[in-house]
């Protein structure tokens, strides 16, 4: 069983309100559930839809196919007619859009009228196109009432009544009228973890001991302000929304100095505008935590749909030479746990860490049983208290055979704790010698890459023992890739392998994956860019060069038929 359900209208026509309460439900019910947004960046007006597709086995990507379309404006159906299954169905209300399109294709369902009639208020019409969609699916009405009473809890048992009432009307008239419905969807089991990407990157910093975070609200970065800003309060976390990426930035930079763990995060505009900054936090070797949720540019581009441009721009920003890591997840689970490791080795370090993500991974919804709690490892790298034996004698940079100084806070401990954004000396001074800027470079960048790199973990292999082909990707590619590979595999040896610690590179002691390329009889990479920019980087740090490249660069993310139609293309 593998259904797909669009929901499309414009903006302010309570979208998000029916996608909202599907999800929910259908995570409560045990299904796998991935969702993902399509929407423009007007505030009112403008055709977006959400897709949902839910099953009873996992799912990681969007189809091209669609088995119900809601259509709360006439663009739902003119676009997305064509994408119906054979069985698909169009669910409608013919008074509101002013038409009325007859056939086994289209369900007429009068949302305002019955919102009216049973609710009270035409307000409640979403309601009733939720209680539609679970009337055609065969679901029990009992899963949206819970639903209802979750979402509306706050407003009272006479809200919560009326929208149950609506609710009730849209199912009970779509199992009455929707002869030709043949869904069947019975409920899974145990209900499941329902979470977006942004809110696993808040939900990863908090459980790292985030104590502070800054940013200036930037789509698609701004889904985790809100996240970590709501719960605030319950973890002793504060929040700032400051006046622009400068302040947020350089705040981040302070609170870290101060003693705690900071993160701030942004979109690519915004983190131009934080560049100084980084380099304040790699001179003065401040732990920082950045997330960059990237967007298609240049400038202002497309502000809410999703692209990969900008690996680059993290890699290299800044002046200077400095390290940093960066991470790109492909699932909430690993934006969880690559943002807990980047809060842990931006500490160890004293470097800033990236998470690198976009909007498609920002705002898709994607299913879990729980996270594993229990591999989450919290080292306090800093010097607290009298943890130096004479204060004295400590020096904030001072020189080590690793390059990692001792890192202690101002006030934290009876020493004194200088820095400067200068080329300074062990104690924090600055200095115009060459001797002292040479060991500081060294001390500062080379000789922490080789450790830092040591603890990238290799690329996620999976497919086919001994593959003719290799499919790389990285970041938000991870879903529609390994859906791809899945079908594929039935026909070809082919496999994949996913970068999501993306800089420095992996090493090959726990896997050759620079070997399996070089063996493979074709290697392809994928990404969401023009000019391949994963693929340079490979080939600038090993020389190796992929055989084909896909790319895709109108703003939207690639879907499973999309991806295996462009692989099959290249390798035949």
């Amino acid at each position: 069983m593998d259904y797909t359900i669009k929901i499309g209208g414009a903006a302010g026509q309570g979208i998000e309100t029916i996608s909202g309460i599907l999800t929910r439900l259908l995570a409560r019910a045990g299904y796998h559930v991935f969702s993902h947004q399509d929407y423009e960046s007007r505030v009112r007006g403008g055709h977006n839809f959400f897709q949902i597709r839910f099953s009873d086995t996992q799912v990681a990507a969007s189809r091209d196919f669609v088995d119900i379309v809601v259509a709360l404006d006439r663009a739902s159906i003119a676009l997305h007619e064509t994408e119906l299954t054979k069985d698909g169905i169009i669910v409608y209300d013919s008074a509101t859009l002013n038409e009325k399109h007859g056939g086994p294709r289209f369900l007429d369902v009068p949302f305002n009228d019955l919102a009216v009639r049973r609710g009270g208020n035409k307000i409640m019409s979403n309601v009733v196109a939720t209680g539609a969609v679970m009337g055609m699916l065969g679901l029990s009405i009992e899963l949206l009432f819970a639903a209802i009473r979750d979402s509306f809890g706050r407003k009272g048992e006479e809200v919560i009544k009326a929208n149950i009432e609506a609710a009730r009307a849209g199912h009970e008239h779509a199992v009455t009228e929707c002869l030709q419905c043949s869904f069947t969807a019975a409920t899974q089991g145990s209900p499941k973890m329902l979470i977006a990407g942004n809110d696993a990157i808040g939900f990863g910093a908090l459980a790292s001991g985030c104590k502070f975070y800054a940013a200036y609200p930037m789509t698609p970065s701004t889904g985790i302000l809100n996240y970590v800003a709501g719960k605030a309060r319950e973890y002793g976390l504060v929040v700032e929304q400051a006046e622009d990426e400068v302040a947020a930035i350089n705040m981040a930079i302070g609170a870290s100095f101060g003693g705690v763990r900071a993160m701030t995060g942004t979109s690519g505009g915004g983190f131009a505008l934080m560049v100084e900054g980084l380099s304040l936090a790699g001179m003065t070797e401040t732990p920082v935590v950045i997330a960059l949720a990237q967007r298609p540019g240049p400038a202002t581009g497309l502000p809410t749909r999703t692209e990969q441009a900008d690996l680059f721009l993290a890699l290299f920003a800044g002046h200077g030479e400095f390290p940093r890591v960066i991470f790109a997840p492909g699932s909430p689970e690993q934006a969880f746990f690559l943002t807990h490791k980047a809060f842990d080795l931006a500490e160890k370090y004293q470097i800033p860490a990236f998470v690198l993500t976009d909007q498609y991974l920002a705002d898709s919804e994607w299913t879990y049983d729980g996270f594993d709690l229990s591999k989450l490892r919290y080292t306090d790298y800093r010097l607290r208290g009298d943890a130096v034996a004479d204060p004295r004698a400590y020096k904030r940079h001072a020189f080590t055979a690793d390059g990692v100084s001792p890192l202690a806070a101002p006030g934290l401990g009876p020493y004194l704790v200088v820095t400067d954004s200068d080329e300074h000396d062990e104690e924090g001074h600055l200095i115009e010698d060459a001797e002292t800027r040479r060991r500081m470079v060294e001390k500062r960048l080379l000789a922490k890459l080789p450790l830092i790199q040591a603890e990238m973990e290799p690329p996620r292999l999976y497919g086919a023992e001994n593959p003719e082909v290799v499919v790389a990707g990285w970041g938000s590619t991870y879903g529609p890739l390994k859906e791809a590979v899945e079908v594929l595999r039935k026909r070809k040896r082919i496999a994949m392998l996913h970068f999501s610690e993306v800089y420095p590179l992996p090493l090959a002691k726990k896997l050759d994956w620079l070997g399996l390329l070089k063996g493979a009889r074709r290697t392809l990479c994928v990404e969401n860019n023009a000019l391949g920019k994963f693929a340079s980087l490979v080939r600038m740090e090993t020389g190796y060069d992929f055989d084909r490249h896909i790319h895709r660069y109108d703003g939207r993310p690639y879907t499973v038929e999309t991806l295996v139609r462009e692989i099959d293309g290249h390798i035949g």
